[in-house]
């Protein structure tokens, strides 16, 4: 395992098989082997490509003083042992602004539980954010709920603001949405799984170099 990781954290990444390569080929990065994979279309996908395949948990961090990265590994090892798996009907492709994203169909509530418990449970673990960090959140105009949470928890799309989704691009032009989408129905198809079972977390790092790789997932065990 690497050591020298510059942020941490919580994802859901799919396990090995048809639904993580298709993800990691549409990027052209795996997180989970932390290797160039394909050949994407930097046009299209080179901003999301360092963070992997993924849906966010707990968004990235750096550590706080005086934590260390295997007390984050055990701090996690010891919580997905309380939180059951969550099932939703499935994942369909959307468009959440200028991007694309697989996000989740059926209730989404015991997922935002989840999410919550993550994000509350290991805050600890969290450095509080620069002024830097601050003032370009802030650039995104933010609703008050969401400036509170920037405020209270280091990010603003957390809580009643969280929303899961697995980002496929970066901003696109108005006029490459509608071949991208179809690009990426016909890459996916009917691979995304139905039900979407979410039974593990993964904890990820941020190297060096800026991509994000898997450093362990934990299952989700509690009945």
């Amino acid at each position: 395992m690497r050591m020298n990781y510059t942020r941490y954290g919580v994802y859901f990444t799919p396990k090995p098989g048809a639904f993580a390569l298709a993800g990691a080929t549409w990027l052209g990065w795996d997180i989970a082997t932390g290797a160039p994979v394909g050949e994407p279309d930097d046009t299209v996908t080179k901003r999301p490509r360092k963070y992997g395949f993924h849906g966010t948990v707990k968004p990235p961090f750096h550590l706080a003083e005086g934590k260390t990265p295997e007390g984050l590994h055990a701090a996690l090892d010891d919580l997905s042992g309380q939180l059951a798996p969550v099932a939703l009907d499935g994942l369909t492709l959307s468009q959440i602004g200028s991007f694309l994203a697989l996000t989740p169909t059926g209730d989404v509530r015991d997922l935002a539980r989840l999410a919550a418990t993550v994000v509350k449970t290991l805050d600890s673990f969290r450095a509080p954010p620069t002024e830097a960090d601050l003032a370009r959140r802030r650039q995104s105009r933010l609703t008050p709920e969401q400036e509170a949470n920037l405020t209270r928890w280091g990010y603003p799309y957390v809580m009643e603001a969280f929303k899961f989704h697995m980002t496929l691009t970066g901003p696109l032009p108005r006029e490459m949405t509608g071949k991208v989408l179809a690009d990426a129905n016909v890459h996916f198809g009917d691979i995304p799984p139905r039900p979407f079972v979410i039974d593990s977390l993964t904890l990820v790092g941020e190297r060096q170099d800026g991509m994000f790789e898997e450093l362990q997932r934990y299952a989700l065990t509690a009945a």
